[in-house]
């Protein structure tokens, strides 16, 4: 039974950069697709990156070129690495897990396992 565990939400400022960090706990699948999604006060929660077990990666247009996902294989942990953070990037941020995945997506509806998200603020 894997369990996931975020940290590394804060206050920044406007260009600053944060790494959030998702222990998962557990057996990991070798075929399995990690990702971190967000939601935004009054909006529905949106995927901006994924990465499956083979290191595929997918970003939404909102984040390419100033977020990167990645993985620690030995640690079970998933990173989002934040630059050039913007107000617009206030959110939740949750990673999530699904087991036989067979390539990365950042549909929402594909993942069945959750973090209890971390918060990202503006200051």
């Amino acid at each position: 039974h894997v369990q996931l565990v975020e940290s590394g939400g804060g206050s920044v400022q406007a260009g600053g950069s944060l790494r959030l960090s998702c222990a998962a706990s557990g057996y990991l699948y070798s075929s399995y697709c990690m990702g971190w999604f967000r939601q935004a006060a009054g909006k529905e929660r949106e995927g901006i990156a994924t990465i499956d077990g083979d290191g595929s990666v997918i970003y939404a247009d909102s984040v390419k070129g100033r977020f990167t996902i990645s993985k620690d294989n030995n640690k079970n942990t998933l990173y989002l690495q934040m630059n050039s953070l913007q107000p617009e990037d206030t959110a939740v941020y949750y990673c999530a897990y699904e087991s036989g995945c067979q390539q990365p997506t950042l549909n929402k509806v594909a993942y069945t396992l959750w973090g209890q998200g971390t918060q990202v603020t503006f200051s």
